[in-house]
């Protein structure tokens, strides 16, 4: 591979993992709910309460990469370890400025404007380090992993894993909204389309998008 095709690797990973954290911080302020594996972190963070969310959210992603390592190491990357160690950081970042911004009691226009640009950016995001192909976070590598044991397509086994984490976050006492259903069922067929009309047009060429 030269080193073109490496730097662009690189950018898509870095690219990919902090603008997802700046996705979930839109989310977090429109208050309809964040994206499922949020709910579910949420969800402990409730009931692990001498724990600040940034760390928390550290360990139960160290505690996943043991057992995508047990799984299948290839996922393991350097997006997975910025992803650990820094995307709890950037979401606490961009909620706090996010609030600044549309204040404590954003109207609904502002707030559904924010879910929607939440959810692009963030499967846009995800597409990016997907296709970079340098590690992705320990959830997204357990709907990956299910895809290659040919156990479905990757949208529809996307949407049973979020559902899970919507479940136990839930169950948990995680607050659950219309945004948290949309992000469930609707992530894994936008983050397909970023793969297939940006994130590999940009990698490989528009030829070799497929």
């Amino acid at each position: 591979m030269n080193d073109k095709k490496i730097k662009k690797r690189i950018l898509m990973a870095f690219i990919g993992v902090i603008v997802s954290g700046l996705a979930v911080g839109l989310f977090r302020n429109a208050r309809f709910g964040t994206d499922p594996f949020q709910v579910f972190v949420n969800g402990i963070s409730n009931k692990v309460t001498f724990i600040d969310f940034g760390t928390l959210y550290m360990l139960i992603n160290l505690l996943m990469l043991l057992l995508i390592f047990l799984l299948n190491k290839h996922h393991i990357g350097i997006s997975t370890f910025v992803n650990i160690f820094l995307l709890g950081y950037v979401v606490q970042f961009s909620d706090d400025v996010v609030a600044g911004l549309v204040g404590d009691s954003p109207s609904m226009p502002v707030r559904i404007a924010l879910l929607a640009a939440g959810l692009v950016i963030l499967c846009f995001a995800s597409a990016m380090y997907f296709t970079a192909d340098l590690g992705v976070s320990t959830y997204d590598a357990v709907s990956l992993i299910l895809t290659e044991r040919k156990l479905g397509k990757f949208r529809y086994l996307r949407i049973t894993t979020d559902v899970i984490c919507v479940i136990v976050g839930f169950a948990l006492g995680a607050v659950v909204g219309v945004g948290t259903v949309v992000t469930a069922f609707f992530m894994g067929p936008l983050i397909d389309f970023f793969n297939i009309h940006v994130a590999r047009p940009f990698l490989y060429g528009k030829e070799n998008k497929q």
